[in-house]
């Protein structure tokens, strides 16, 4: 008997109004090598052939993405985001019930390599907690004193990692971890985050330092190399 694919969905947070950036625009629609962030950003993750559904979740006063050409992609739906980053990838996986699997990627990492997204799927469909891209901390780490500027100790870098995105879980699971860590007031930065708030130890996938997440002024000169040397 044939086995169908294990078809994907992908929720992509683009709530938020970056006000790091010091920008008159949020970050995923700054304009980098003829294209917005976001456009980069989801034509990467449309390239895959088993994402079948993306949710964008949009601020509810956004008014540019329904202008740009990939909105109109049948694959591509949109929700509302909500406050938080979890409430946003919550409002995605509400959207999306009749997939298993899930991938949550952010709007302004644009330089996500699509060897490092083949990686991801094809490791992390073995798991049955899912994975992260990330990759080994390479900087000497200092540890502050608390509340001040001054060294406290420098902490072993053997077993620390950047987290990068995509994230790819259970869909059910990354619900149930999500909406119990927000009841229960943890501290969640990410999706991976809300798993290990409820006992699960999700994946470390590899992947390349190049896949940076747009912030900071610096980071678009950074992004606009990498997307016209690598992508």
């Amino acid at each position: 008997m044939n086995r169908q694919p294990p078809f994907l969905a992908a929720i992509v947070p683009a709530a938020g109004l970056g006000t790091r950036m010091q920008s008159t625009c949020p970050k995923q629609y700054l304009y980098i090598n003829g294209k917005y962030v976001i456009e980069h950003t989801l034509s990467t993750l449309l390239s895959h052939p088993l994402i079948k559904k993306i949710v964008v979740a949009l601020h509810p006063n956004d008014t540019m993405f329904a202008s740009l050409p990939l909105a109109k992609d049948p694959r591509i739906f949109t929700v509302t985001g909500g406050k938080t980053r979890a409430d946003s990838v919550i409002a995605g996986l509400c959207a999306i019930t009749e997939f298993d699997w899930v991938l949550v990627h952010d709007a302004a990492r644009p330089c996500l390599r699509l060897e490092d997204l083949n990686t991801l799927i094809k490791k992390v469909l073995l798991s049955k907690q899912g994975g992260i891209l990330a990759t080994p901390v390479r900087d000497t780490m200092k540890q502050s004193l608390i509340n001040n500027d001054k060294i406290s100790h420098t902490i072993d870098r053997s077993y620390l990692w950047h987290a990068l995105t995509p994230q790819m879980f259970p869909r059910s699971l990354l619900l149930d971890c999500l909406q119990r860590a927000i009841v229960e007031k943890a501290l969640i930065t990410d999706e991976a985050s809300a798993l290990e708030y409820c006992g699960y130890h999700p994946r470390l996938i590899k992947g390349h330092a190049d896949n940076i997440k747009i912030t900071q002024p610096e980071d678009v000169a950074l992004a606009t190399y990498y997307l016209t040397h690598y992508k």
